[in-house]
């Protein structure tokens, strides 16, 4: 896809509709999007480059916006191999284009090739502006968003964001979804980890006139700044998008299904606003963290499993975990036919997780739900929902 963000800034990017899975763990049925960018001014910029299975496309791309014209400058702002695979040759086509990176990149350039660039480089640190003509490019570090050597960069005359991998989303440009649910998978998975490094980022260019955001995968933003703005503000504050509560379970033979059938049923007869359930046996895990993080309820539904968790169970407790997760209510519903486990296991992982309430109720069933269960399960639809 060809497009120019403004007159003077062209997408050159590519389209990658044949990945299976990103990072080599998510799953993206509608591929993904590498981007990069050309600035044509007195001195002429190329942001970012593209991952290998993109070399030719890429190259033709940068080549057809080039017009014949020669590079001054290469911006890094994330040395990740999605964005940088063309880097090395491109350095070895254009032998005076010099590469703009901060020292944290330039400390790891060796990790990924093998050819000395050093004596091309122009270091920046914080704050920093390159004058380039009409266009002045002015950067600001963003370590752990989502490495520690992203930087992003403001041009300070059209008012264009370059954002790394922030704002990003899951899918090819030409694929026509809605925005938030594939940029909300991508952000809790990918960078949710780092929320408090997404908010000192946010500060930073709080202040900047922004009026569009390019980042590295997914659509360009120019509309409704606020919206997308206000989304990263919310998800990295660790704050609840939507009043939920988004049921996670497993069922080994179908009773613990069943019994979370029921549970359903209650909340949604108690006032619940919105109830999702998802089978995490046969789901995206990746989607059950995202709807984990996106709702302010949640309750894991768990057999117990060699007297421990059912592997799909303590892959998603453990996954939200990782992922930093907090401020957040849980209940417990565990099934175990001799000797029910689940919820001591799930407690154990929860317990160092912060601003976590686990409901004092947990419906404990043996085999089948009774009577007994269904009082347990009207007990913890109280506690969960008041």
């Amino acid at each position: 896809m060809k497009f120019n963000v403004t007159d003077t800034i062209k997408y050159i990017g590519v389209d990658d509709k044949d990945l299976d899975l990103f990072e080599s763990q998510y799953v993206v049925p509608n591929g993904v999007s590498y981007n990069s960018y050309l600035i044509k001014d007195e001195k002429i910029v190329i942001m970012d480059t593209a991952d290998k299975r993109a070399v030719n496309e890429w190259n033709k791309n940068l080549e057809e916006a080039l017009e014949g014209s020669l590079p001054d400058y290469l911006v890094i702002s994330h040395l990740e191999p999605d964005h940088s695979a063309n880097i090395q040759a491109l350095a070895k086509k254009y032998e005076n284009l010099k590469i703009i990176l901060n020292k944290k990149t330039a400390d790891m350039m060796g990790q990924f090739f093998d050819m000395d660039f050093s004596s091309r480089y122009v270091i920046v640190q914080e704050g920093d502006v390159i004058d380039i003509g009409k266009h002045k490019l002015q950067f600001f570090m963003a370590p752990m968003v989502h490495w520690p050597e992203v930087m992003v960069t403001y041009e300070q005359t059209e008012h264009v964001l370059f954002t790394a991998d922030g704002f990003g989303k899951f899918g090819t440009l030409d694929t026509d979804e809605d925005w938030a649910c594939e940029a909300r998978r991508y952000y809790f998975n990918i960078v949710g980890k780092y929320g408090m490094q997404v908010q000192t980022l946010l500060k930073k260019v709080a202040n900047l006139d922004v009026k569009a955001i390019c980042p590295l995968h997914g659509p360009v933003l120019k509309e409704n700044l606020e919206y997308y703005i206000g989304k990263y503000d919310t998800w990295s504050s660790y704050k609840p998008e939507d009043d939920g509560v988004f049921i996670a379970y497993n069922s080994i033979h179908g009773n613990t299904a069943k019994a979370i059938e029921k549970l359903e049923n209650i909340l949604k007869e108690n006032g619940a606003k919105k109830v999702v359930v998802t089978d995490l046996a046969r789901c995206d895990i990746a989607e059950a963290v995202e709807d984990a993080f996106r709702y302010d309820k949640l309750i894991i539904g768990a057999p117990t499993y060699d007297a421990g968790l059912f592997p799909a169970t303590e892959t998603f407790v453990r996954d939200l975990k990782h992922k930093n997760y907090q401020n957040r209510k849980i209940g417990i519903v565990e099934n175990g036919s001799w000797a029910p486990m689940a919820a001591k296991q799930i407690q154990e992982i929860l317990k160092d997780m912060k601003d976590i309430k686990v409901c004092d109720t947990v419906v404990s069933i043996k085999t089948k739900a009774n009577e007994e269960n269904v009082e347990q399960m009207k007990e913890l639809v109280k506690e969960i929902l008041e």
